[in-house]
């Protein structure tokens, strides 16, 4: 924690205090998080050449990716990197909110990291067990929230976009209600996660509005203004998602079209579990349909696909998810990758929309 060290001897060097505020710390990481990721990229892309942790491509796939098999993998490990070490430094670690958000997220990676390591070494794209992947997520996820009701008081009230004096009340449900929202959202992140950059530039448009949405909620004043829950310390996860925009962005640098390295399981479930933890924390678990839609849109494609080849032997799509179907329906993976960003910008506007709308 640098920036408390600093801080300590602002009565010395008065210009310190800058490091009191929350959004200097906030453009501080980010900065740090993106030049770590840009400078350790390459020397992280060699290591994973080296130990030949590369990707498998499923047989029933497009034809085109054929060309991406041996492509580097586990690339999420240099976002986590990349993040960790920012937040040591700006960020205030005994803020327990924090801890909650950065266990969720590196709990998920874990996970991410042990599938991609079956992957890898056994050359195929299966994986671990789903059963066990979704055990470890809901254990995780069902404990940091329980943890947050019980000690932290977290709100277990679920508010409704758009309506202002909405909000449904679960009680002890909500630990089960949270749990999915995370879980859900790992998930259609990592559904969503199968062109190159295609995952990551909305899950930092993401992150950058979650990243707002828990400034203005850890304000009272703004919150009140804004007629919007006020989450005590939520402000300081505002920072943390500072870094993983800045992350995202050094590792789109090696990820663009045609990709150097992928995330990997690592990379998906653990940024997806902190944009759902991130959404429960500043209590938008609803409006994650909305900020998140086209991760909903990729997971929704998969489930109904499956479903209706189950029911009646056919399928929706002619390939799930749904950015296969329009790869094989004849659009470019640049063109796909592209109108996806432009969709995840416009729902991100739609989203901060309902800070004043409500």
């Amino acid at each position: 924690m640098l920036y408390q060290w600093l801080y300590s001897m602002a009565d010395q060097f008065s210009p310190l205090n800058v490091f009191r505020y929350t959004t200097v710390r906030t453009f501080i990481a980010f900065f740090t998080a993106f030049l770590l990721c840009w400078m350790w990229g390459p020397q992280f892309i060699k290591r994973l050449q080296l130990k030949h942790f590369g990707q498998a491509i499923r047989d029933d796939g497009p034809q085109t990716h054929k060309k991406k098999a041996g492509t580097p993998t586990m690339g999420g490990g240099l976002i986590l990197l990349s993040t960790l070490i920012p937040c040591l430094l700006w960020v205030d670690m005994t803020n327990a909110l924090v801890w909650a958000v950065l266990i969720i997220t590196w709990g998920f990676g874990m996970i991410g990291y042990v599938d991609d390591w079956l992957k890898v070494s056994k050359k195929n794209s299966k994986g671990l067990s789903g059963r066990i992947r979704l055990a470890g997520e809901f254990a995780i996820s069902g404990l940091v929230i329980a943890a947050l009701v019980h000690f932290h008081g977290l709100s277990t009230a679920v508010t409704i976009p758009f309506i202002k004096s909405v909000s449904l009340e679960l009680g002890y449900f909500y630990i089960i209600f949270a749990s999915l929202v995370i879980v859900g959202t790992a998930n259609a992140v990592n559904l969503t996660d199968g062109l190159d950059g295609l995952a990551i530039v909305p899950v930092m448009i993401s992150a950058a509005t979650l990243g707002l949405f828990a400034y203005v909620t850890g304000h009272f004043s703004i919150a009140t203004y804004l007629q919007i829950p006020h989450v005590v310390g939520a402000g300081e996860l505002a920072p943390v998602a500072a870094t993983v925009v800045a992350a995202g962005m050094g590792f789109l640098w090696f990820n663009a079209y045609p990709a150097q390295v992928f995330m990997g399981d690592v990379g998906s479930l653990s940024l997806g579990g902190f944009l759902g933890s991130m959404a429960v924390i500043t209590q938008n678990e609803l409006l994650m349909l909305i900020l998140g839609g086209v991760f909903v849109v990729e997971a929704l494609s998969v489930i109904t696909q499956v479903i209706s080849f189950k029911m009646t032997g056919k399928r929706i799509f002619k390939m799930a998810p749904i950015h296969h179907h329009f790869e094989l329906g004849g659009l470019t993976e640049t063109k796909i990758i592209v109108r996806f960003w432009i969709i995840s910008i416009l729902l991100a506007v739609l989203s901060l929309a309902t800070l004043k709308l409500r």
